[in-house]
């Protein structure tokens, strides 16, 4: 459930609330919204109804949330989540462009991906120190080194970093080097991982599992942010179907359906949805005029050379025509609604 304070209400009132929950059971997660608090209250239906929270001073009404995701869901927090990491923000109205190569293979290529991701105008650049991959004779990543190539090209460019994390290790390994950690499609139903995320303090950018229904994305998310840790970014990468014509099967319908049931914000992946660099384009406009808040793609300065998926990587000239068509695009996107509703930012 939610309990929604009334505008004027007191951090005394708001005190008096939380500690008679915690008395009973319940886990509190506060919301300062823009207007008003909301505190979060996970516990069963018949100890709401007990406590006569309504007549508590301060208390404007009481929301019970029927879905199984409580903290991710819009009746926990009607505004939109703005995830702002370093000045850098995901959420609203922004259409925030993570890009760089798949995989980190060295300090040339990283630091040369690096200043075409900023020249071209995108705000985040992506690199994977480990790499999960299918074969375990194909190229499992630089890990160490290849994290603190990442640091080295974000003090160089200003750009903020995003590496995927596969287990424990690698995410205690990565806290000190990047700046949001990435849980892959593979590892969303990692429950244990997802849960030591959510005590890290650190942004989390979730992927959809190969086959994952949206409620089942929304629950890993709801592991993530039950530990305390509220910045979470959802992320649409395709889902596998009986297809063969592109690697997964874009799922934009899930973009604009999340959007209405949850207020975290959601980017897609259209270069591992697809898997054809020729298909990255239409469908990175495609998602942004779903709603999209933001986009993560894969770029190499020289693909035909790449160590991972270099099928589906754009070049750097590629990705300037692309950047250039989102741009020109933006006006376009503008919605009356998503730019009235309230906001928290999660710094």
């Amino acid at each position: 459930m939610v309990v929604v304070m009334t505008n004027n209400s007191t951090p005394k009132q708001i005190k008096l609330v939380t500690e008679k929950l915690e008395r009973l059971g319940f886990k509190i997660h506060i919301i300062h919204g823009s207007k008003r608090i909301v505190i979060g209250a996970v516990g069963t239906r018949e100890d709401i109804e007990s406590m006569s929270l309504e007549r508590l001073p301060g208390v404007e009404k009481i929301v019970p949330i029927m879905k199984p995701f409580k903290l991710v869901s819009r009746e926990a927090q009607e505004e939109d989540s703005i995830i702002d990491i370093n000045g850098v923000c995901f959420g609203g109205s922004h259409k925030t462009i993570i890009a760089g190569p798949c995989a980190v293979e060295s300090r040339e290529q990283l630091l040369t991906a690096a200043q075409i991701v900023k020249k071209a105008g995108a705000q985040v650049l992506r690199g994977g120190a480990f790499k999960p991959r299918t074969s375990p004779y194909s190229f499992q990543g630089m890990e160490k080194e290849g994290l603190k190539l990442l640091k080295e090209a974000s003090l160089k460019t200003g750009l903020i970093t995003v590496t995927e994390v596969i287990d424990e290790r690698s995410l205690e390994m990565s806290l000190d080097y990047v700046d949001i950690l990435q849980i892959g499609a593979r590892n969303m139903h990692n429950f244990q991982l997802l849960k030591v995320a959510g005590q890290s303090g650190k942004p989390i950018l979730l992927k959809r599992g190969l086959s994952a229904t949206i409620e089942e994305w929304l629950m890993s998310a709801e592991y993530i942010m039950a530990e305390g840790n509220h910045r979470v970014i959802l992320c649409e990468r395709g889902i596998r179907t009986f297809e063969n014509y592109t690697r997964n099967t874009l799922d934009l319908s899930a973009v604009s359906l999340v959007r209405q049931l949850s207020h975290l914000p959601v980017i897609v992946d259209p270069s591992h949805s697809t898997g054809n660099t020729k298909l990255v384009p239409p469908m990175s406009l495609a998602a942004l005029a779903a709603g999209a808040n933001g986009l993560i793609i894969e770029m190499h300065p020289d693909p035909s050379t790449a160590l991972c998926d270099g099928h589906q990587s754009l070049t750097p000239d590629e990705l300037n025509r692309l950047m250039s068509r989102i741009k020109k695009m933006l006006p376009a996107l503008e919605d009356d609604l998503i730019l009235e509703r309230e906001v928290v930012v999660n710094e």
